[in-house]
Parts: structure tokens; sequence; C-alpha cells
């Protein structure tokens, strides 16, 4: 008996057939053995002690209810600006776009508030410190103008608030701070 010879088509067909039929068994029984059976829960060991570090950050509720104290500090004042309130590692948590506010002002009210986290200190200190050391200012992410404020948690930052759009740095670090003032 002859066995039949299949054609180069068929032969790579029946390969990638087979391969993913091995493939498929094979991520099953890895997703099979990668969690627990219903109802049990795999116990979680944490190192504790000088591997660990420990680090305070704000809610995102609380982020908002900043955000919110900012935005509606400048609206009293008749001001159309942005708002964003990042974390400490200066991500954004929340991000509020006045109604009129410039299209600039977005970025900005980012960059602000990721410049007073990173120093832990208002952004119309830093414009100061950059008369000693003008190279500040080429550090990504940064925007070294008045409307950025840090958030603090006993004495260390735990986010930053800022504002843009107001026609001065003054009035946009004012309403950053009123925003740091919304969280009491």
């Amino acid at each position: 008996m002859q066995i039949p010879t299949l054609s180069k088509r068929a032969r790579v067909l029946t390969g990638a057939a087979a391969a993913a039929a091995v493939a498929a068994g094979a991520f099953g029984a890895v997703s099979a053995t990668a969690s627990p059976a219903a109802g049990q829960q795999t116990p979680v060991r944490a190192v504790v002690g000088k591997s660990l570090n420990q680090s305070t950050h704000l809610s995102l509720a609380a982020a908002t209810k900043a955000a919110q104290g900012a935005l509606a500090a400048a609206q009293k004042e008749g001001q159309k600006v942005s708002v964003a309130v990042v974390d400490r590692n200066g991500n954004t948590l929340v991000t509020l776009r006045g109604d009129g506010a410039g299209p600039q002002s977005y970025e900005s009210a980012v960059r602000k508030g990721f410049t007073a986290v990173s120093w832990n200190a208002p952004t119309s200190e830093l414009v100061k410190r950059l008369q000693s050391a003008p190279n500040l200012k080429d550090i990504p992410g940064t925007l070294f103008l008045p409307g950025g404020a840090p958030v603090q948690a006993q004495g260390a930052p735990v986010a930053g608030i800022g504002v843009a759009g107001a026609p001065s740095g003054d009035l946009d670090e004012k309403f950053a701070q009123a925003g740091v003032a919304a969280l009491g």
C-alpha cells in the first residue's frame, strides 16, 4: 500500500493547523494552572523591611475635588483656565478645561502640576531658581511659569496642581492654591 503524497500547500496548512492545536493546548494548560481553583485564594507574601517603600497618594476623589476647587476659584473671577492634578509620580489624575480656556492651557496646566510635584515647590518659586540653574528648564515635561502648586502630606509631595490660561501666572497660581485649599 502506498501512502499518498500531499501537495506543498496541503503540508503547510496541515503543519499550521497542528502548530495551532499544540499552541492552544499549551495555552489552556498554562491558563488552567495560572489561577487558583474556585473559592481558593493564593496567599500573597511580601517582604517587609528595607526592601519596600511606602508612599502616600492622592485619591481620585480628592484630586477631582482639588481640580473643581481651582476651577471654581477661577470662574468666580471670570477667568477661563484649564486645571490639571497629577499624582506623586507625575501621572495625570484629573484635567478640567473650563469653558473658553485656550487650547494651549491644557498642556501647560499638566506641565505646571508636574513641575510643582517634582520639586515640591510652587512654580513661582522655581522660576527664581532658573537664575542660578538655567538648565532646569531643559528637563522634559517641566514648565517653569507660575501656576503650579504642590499638594503635601506630612511635608512630602503627594500631588501637583497646575492651572493655566489666566492673563498672569500669579492668577494661575492663586487658583492652584485654591485647589490645594479645597482639600482642607
